[in-house]
């Protein structure tokens, strides 16, 4: 049995549902079809929300168990670090400038259906806490850092990912994808398929995506999940001191690394 993981940054809006739906669409496909009829996150679950919400029958512990199974995280490496170390599970790990993640995740969180509604964060307390690492799974550069190191110790079982990159040339990185998960030769035919298919166009078009109704293992809407996509919209938002700030923030914590996100 094979296991592949789909991880990204503490913060859910980095683009997951998008790879979810091209990893999915690379790993069935004679099942492409359901995407039309079923959420992303429905078909790629998280293993760490509903797994243990949906106790009596988890989706990720009903899969079968003859074929590659694919389940999503947003823990810390730090939390999965024995796993990974003993496990030949694949890990694509996907990361955002922090920025964009940030706006995304903002306008994410206030569309949130809170039995015991909260008082929403304006974007200038959103910032503070972010640069602060406040995070249900850990501060954003800290989640980063540790993936990244884990994709330079382990390049054959994880495969690190900027949304940037991807979406800049989808049909590129929809055969690295393929290639790194072994899976058998694609056509051209078929990238063109998956990229047109996963697109968010597309994706945010199909009823299922457009639903107002929320899951049960998350307070948010269905059509919540797709918001633009685009890379550069913190310009419309963000302060010149709030993009300042994390700017230098970033550059002082990922000055090691072979990316800066364009900064």
């Amino acid at each position: 049995m094979d296991s592949n993981m789909d991880s990204s940054s503490p913060k859910e809006k980095n683009g997951t549902t998008w790879l979810k739906s091209l990893l999915y669409s690379i790993l069935n496909r004679s099942s492409k079809h359901k995407l039309v009829t079923e959420h992303p996150h429905e078909l790629v679950p998280f293993l760490d929300l509903q797994v243990f919400i949906e106790a009596d029958e988890p989706p990720i512990l009903a899969a079968p168990l003859d074929g590659p199974r694919l389940f999503a995280t947003h823990i810390p490496y730090q939390f999965l670090t024995k796993t990974l170390d003993s496990s030949e599970c694949k890990v694509v790990y996907l990361t955002r400038n922090p920025k964009d993640t940030l706006v995304s995740l903002w306008h994410f969180v206030n569309k949130w259906n809170m039995e015991k509604p909260v008082q929403s964060l304006s974007l200038d307390e959103a910032t503070d806490k972010f640069c602060h690492g406040v995070s249900p799974y850990g501060a954003y550069y800290d989640h980063v850092l540790g993936y990244r190191e884990l994709s330079l110790k382990k390049p054959e079982n994880v495969m690190f990912v900027t949304f940037e990159e991807m979406l800049e040339d989808p049909h590129s990185y929809v055969k690295k994808l393929n290639d790194f998960l072994g899976c058998p030769f694609v056509e051209e035919d078929e990238v063109d398929e998956i990229v047109k298919n996963c697109s968010i166009e597309v994706l945010s078009s199909h009823d299922v995506n457009k639903c107002e109704e929320s899951p049960t293992w998350f307070p948010s809407q269905y059509n919540s999940f797709f918001r633009k996509g685009k890379i550069g919209d913190f310009k419309n938002y963000l302060s010149d001191e709030s993009i300042q700030r994390i700017d230098t923030l970033t550059k002082e914590r990922f000055h090691s690394l072979e990316f800066m996100y364009g900064i």
